[in-house]
């Protein structure tokens, strides 16, 4: 698939509001459903692409990325063959809207009944949520850590399907397992889901004992993730399958873990590069020196020449961190701030006083410049 500019996709500019990225979706999507055009694969090719850039730019973590970093920034949010329709996080939010205008039938489709509709399909389960904090560190070398997610899990006694072992579901006499019922209101046929079996399209006569016929139990389980270096404060993490089981064994939704990053006492991130601070003493600064300072990869000397200013920023190329997707490594910042002494004794303000009173504008060039120019904005 062309690596195309989502914006324009959607027809919308970079600062598009999340409603105006849903309005631009949803006019898009009236126009390539395929349902409306029927056995054209443009169109459903089309309908792919542009649910692929709303699924993006509808996710405040991954427009992030992609804003930073293009269409490789969020390729991690998918599988290694790139978007498809199990990505899709948003089925639920305009399977009314499709069914209304076209029947639902690519829905059940597309998302395996994801929306719960009918059709005699079994609704895929709902996706789950899970954040979880790691320190700045974890997050530049990578970790993995162990998480605890309390969910309904297909139930082992009847395979998921909530019928007594030894026996199995029978097909719902209202719909006739389709999962939907058809009224007639004048020239138009309106599909609805069946009342009795709510769309699944099969009832339970012999339910099983341990799941009461739900089909599912809830289990805590534990699961390892593995958190890639690189990843950002805000980063999304798709662990497939790991969701809520499906109703009547239809198949699990996924689980989402959300990245937060504690804040650093020593380093600022700013994208894959890092910023730190470092305080030198006054004569330091004067004479020129050559200090230790702290990276993510570990201490590096650098050489602060002779008069450097407070605020001065040094660049060490390539010891920030390196990109998620392994592309490119970013830079550390030095930033010094020259500290004034404090606290003198009688001898050491004596000391300064002879200092001051022997400096001239040789030795202050910028306060000079600085004097130079208020002379000149009050003389005009």
């Amino acid at each position: 698939m062309p690596q195309e500019d989502y914006y324009q996709l959607l027809g919308v500019p970079k600062t598009a509001s999340a409603d105006e990225i849903k309005k631009a979706y949803r006019k898009q999507a009236m126009t390539h459903h395929p349902d409306r055009n029927p056995g054209d694969k443009k169109a459903e090719d089309a309908f792919k692409r542009i649910s692929e850039a709303y699924e993006v730019l509808s996710d405040p973590g991954k427009r992030r990325m992609y804003d930073q970093y293009g269409v490789e920034g969020v390729r991690q949010s998918f599988g290694s063959g790139g978007f498809q329709w199990s990505d899709f996080t948003h089925a639920d939010e305009f399977a009314d809207i499709f069914e209304n205008m076209f029947g639902g039938g690519l829905f059940e489709s597309l998302f395996g009944g994801g929306g719960g509709r009918g059709h005699g399909r079994t609704p895929r389960g709902s996706d789950l949520r899970a954040d979880i904090e790691i320190d700045f560190m974890d997050a530049v070398t990578g970790a993995e850590r162990q998480i605890e997610v309390t969910k309904p899990e297909a139930c082992t006694a009847c395979g998921g399907s909530g019928a007594a072992p030894g026996s199995r579901p029978a097909i719902c006499r209202q719909c006739g397992g389709h999962g939907q019922v058809r009224t007639s209101q004048g020239f138009f046929s309106i599909a609805q889901t069946c009342p009795v079996c709510h769309g699944a399209g099969q009832m339970i006569e012999h339910p099983c004992q341990t799941c009461h016929g739900a089909g599912r139990v809830q289990r805590r389980k534990k699961l390892k993730v593995r958190i890639p270096a690189g990843i950002d404060d805000g980063s999304r993490l798709k662990v497939t399958g790991e969701g809520e089981a499906g109703v009547h064994g239809g198949p699990a939704g996924n689980l989402y873990v959300i990245i937060h990053i504690k804040q650093h006492e020593i380093f600022h991130r700013d994208g894959d590069n890092v910023v730190c601070e470092v305080p030198i003493s006054f004569p330091r600064a004067a004479l020129g020196c050559e200090i230790e300072v702290p990276t993510v990869h570990g201490p590096v000397m650098l050489k602060i020449p002779a008069g450097t200013q407070s605020g001065k920023l040094f660049r060490l190329r390539g010891k920030g961190i390196r990109n998620v997707n392994g592309y490119e490594t970013g830079d550390h910042f030095v930033r010094i701030v020259v500290e004034t002494p404090a606290n003198l004794n009688a001898e050491q303000r004596a000391l300064l006083e002879q200092f001051a009173a022997a400096c001239g504008e040789a030795t202050t060039p910028h306060a000079k410049s600085f004097l130079d120019a208020v002379g000149r904005f009050f003389k005009k």
